[in-house]
């Protein structure tokens, strides 16, 4: 088969590529970076959004086109009827955040936000919980079949480690300074279901060239659920044995942590709610019982990360300034250059 990966460079999409060229499948790769190809695997640098570059890459057909691409809701409608006319079967990457709050594991016909919600403030945005929804039924309003759309949940990696909202450049930054975590303590208390990139790439590998994967939606997550706790528990027994100190959280209320971080739908609206999925669906093409099991899988990332002297893709001066002034703590630590830290100072002081 002929593939077209539009973005598939993260913690999904990098074992995807390697899990189809093993195949012997010929899979092309758009980066903003500059890759080296190798074998049948083909790196073409440029920018999925740009129009223009997307059309370039459209003047052929493929057998498959796998989009990882994040879109507002304009853009994906504009470009949506020449992705699933370029392709015998378009993969849409949705996610899991679709779904709204329920009290049993998830289907995927379980209601989602867009359908249910009552908060007219919230559906008057294109919060990406929303955005993914709203362009899932520009695929289901096609008059095409040859789509399936991903609903993948949390997925770590090597690189990518998160603790409720935060990214690990906002809590194992500062973990690893010897700064206190902050995070909040009614995210701690709710329930999350996080699976292995490369387990991911296994289900999404098992839906593709399927005929009954058309027009169909499927979650591939792992079928073991954990409180935030827990994973914060994994996180610090790891680090604690690999830096020989202890490390700190500061749990702090609701209210508190939102004026802190922002972003409050995605806190309201996915965080807070108990995550647990019932994989029978995706259960029919590959077995989600055999998985990573969260507790080895963050080790084991986490491990591994840490072990390649862990580099960040970025230290927020101010994000640090807001937690320092909650801890009390205050250093400049990793901060770099006079605006970062005058940033620092100004969230620091609270102004």
């Amino acid at each position: 088969m002929t593939i077209l990966m539009l973005g598939g460079t993260g913690a999904m999409g990098k074992h995807l590529v390697n899990l189809l060229a093993a195949d012997e499948n010929t899979v092309y790769v758009t980066t903003r970076k500059e890759r080296s190809s190798s074998g049948n695997i083909h790196y073409i640098k440029g920018d999925a959004h740009d129009m223009n570059f997307l059309q370039s890459l459209l003047n052929k057909r493929f057998d498959c086109i796998v989009d990882f691409m994040v879109y507002t809701t304009v853009e994906f409608s504009h470009r949506v009827k020449q992705l699933l006319s370029c392709s015998g079967q378009y993969i849409y990457l949705s996610s899991s955040r679709v779904y709204a709050d329920s009290k049993n594991p998830i289907t995927e016909d379980s209601p989602r936000l867009l359908d249910v919600s009552t908060d007219e403030s919230y559906l008057t945005t294109d919060e990406y919980a929303l955005t993914k929804a709203r362009q899932e039924n520009l695929l289901f309003d096609s008059n095409h079949t040859n789509f399936t759309i991903i609903r993948p949940y949390i997925t770590y990696s090597e690189n990518r480690l998160q603790l409720g909202v935060l990214e690990k450049e906002a809590w194992l930054s500062r973990a690893l300074r010897g700064k206190t975590v902050v995070f909040s303590q009614d995210i701690a208390a709710h329930k999350t279901t996080m699976t292995y990139g490369l387990n991911v790439a296994e289900g999404i590998k098992a839906l593709i060239g399927n005929e009954h994967a058309l027009r169909e939606a499927f979650h591939i997550t792992q079928s073991e659920s954990c409180m935030w706790l827990d994973v914060w528990n994994i996180y610090k027994a790891v680090i604690e044995a690999h830096t020989e100190k202890e490390i700190k959280i500061c749990l702090v209320d609701l209210s508190m942590f939102e004026s802190w971080y922002g972003g409050i739908y995605q806190i309201r609206y996915d965080r807070l709610y108990d995550r647990v999925f019932d994989n029978s669906k995706i259960n029919r093409f590959v077995d989600t019982e055999k998985f990573l099991k969260p507790k080895d899988g963050l080790k084991k990332c986490l491990e591994s990360f840490l072990a390649e002297n862990a580099s960040f893709l970025y230290t927020s001066a101010g994000f640090d300034g807001r937690a320092d002034r909650l801890t009390g703590e205050f250093s400049f630590t990793g901060i770099c250059g006079i605006k970062n830290k005058l940033k620092y100072l100004i969230r620091r002081a609270g102004i």
